[in-house]
């Protein structure tokens, strides 16, 4: 029978424990398991290679993005090094001009030195897409929305065009969530998670995903996944599963707040520019004095990180995307007067009231 997504969310992957009738997948705390013979055993051997809450996490992940195979990683940098490993010497990325800084010091800092080649581009630009793709051209990697200036892709006319010319086409999904957006079903071949952020939802575990509906794909990650071993503990992967049983309605109240949040920005008159692809609950903004407005907030709170139930904030040229060249942060527009918001789950009108005290005029904001 085929689920509804918040059905999905609750069951998927999770049947009720056959030895106990729990109704919640347990925290299976084993590393190793009792082998029926030398090299046979019952499905799991060591938890390295399987494990059976993180096998409830993979196959839950997966059916949330309308696909069949899902492996799980220690956090979200494990994830996009795990696709990376599919790189050989020689070949070519095409990505995302502004991506997470994380992203783009692994892609220039340490793959670069093995011999792969990345070219950054507006992916909202189809023409420049198409014209950065090369022969030895692999991987098409798309941020969508994008972090933090939040430009939207059209995942379908790049998967397309990824299609046309023999590339896989990644989409990390970690802002939009599979809520959102799908990005198997538009035609992309892998989806790439933070699950630390929204899936998990709750700030109390690191977490990653690698999703495929390519089985001949999924086996060479499987693979990768086993040799490098950076696979989440079974607490983490309880916490992760946790946090998908709301996801949906939690999300729902993220993007009606953020919502509101982007009203009274753009009312504002000490903002500049708001910068909100109208979904989700991200929210970037520049404005005169962006470090003394940081300063002055007080509910929200000054962190890395994102999709939490709390309210965050951070000041990205000195925060995530600090591993960045300057250089190549003033030209994608990631500048000292830009901050992003993860509106959480809060009062709205708190948040907002928080806003316009640290945003109001020094002279204002002292007399009060």
């Amino acid at each position: 029978m085929s689920y509804r997504f918040d059905t999905l969310a609750i069951h998927a992957g999770q049947p009720n424990d056959e030895a106990t009738g729990a109704v919640t997948v347990p925290i299976y705390q084993t590393s190793t398991y009792q082998q029926l013979e030398p090299g046979v055993n019952r499905g799991y051997g060591y938890s390295r290679t399987e494990h059976p809450t993180r096998h409830a996490l993979e196959r839950n992940l997966a059916a949330l993005e309308g696909a069949r195979f899902g492996l799980a990683f220690a956090s979200g940098m494990a994830a996009i090094h795990n696709v990376l490993s599919l790189l050989r010497t020689g070949d070519h990325v095409v990505t995302t001009q502004d991506l997470y800084g994380g992203a783009w010091r692994i892609f220039v800092k340490l793959f670069a030195k093995f011999g792969v080649d990345f070219t950054f581009v507006d992916t909202g630009n189809l023409a420049a897409v198409k014209e950065a793709i090369r022969p030895e051209t692999r991987l098409l990697w798309l941020e969508t929305p994008s972090n933090p200036l939040l430009k939207v892709t059209d995942i379908a006319a790049c998967a397309a065009i990824g299609r046309a010319a023999g590339v896989r086409v990644v989409v990390d999904n970690t802002f939009a969530t599979p809520v959102l957006q799908q990005p198997i079903a538009l035609g992309a071949d892998i989806v790439v998670h933070s699950t630390t952020k929204y899936i998990n939802g709750h700030s109390d575990c690191l977490g990653g995903a690698v999703i495929t509906d390519d089985e001949a794909l999924f086996t060479e990650l499987k693979f990768f996944q086993n040799a490098i071993g950076a696979v989440p503990g079974p607490q983490d992967c309880f916490l992760i599963l946790r946090g998908i049983k709301t996801l949906s309605l939690r999300v729902e109240r993220h993007c009606a707040n953020a919502a509101a949040i982007v009203e009274y920005l753009r009312r504002s008159e000490q903002v500049r520019r708001v910068y909100y692809p109208g979904f989700g609950a991200i929210v970037s903004f520049e404005a005169d004095d962006a470090l003394e407005i940081a300063r002055r907030l007080e509910l929200w709170t000054l962190a890395e990180s994102l999709g939490s139930v709390k309210s965050l904030f951070c000041h990205p040229a000195t925060m995530t995307h600090a591993s960045m060249d300057p250089e190549v942060r003033r030209n994608v527009g990631i500048g000292n007067d830009l901050i992003r918001l993860s509106v959480g789950l809060e009062d709205v009108r708190d948040l907002i009231d928080d806003l316009e005290r640290a945003l109001a005029p020094r002279s204002v904001a002292c007399a009060r």
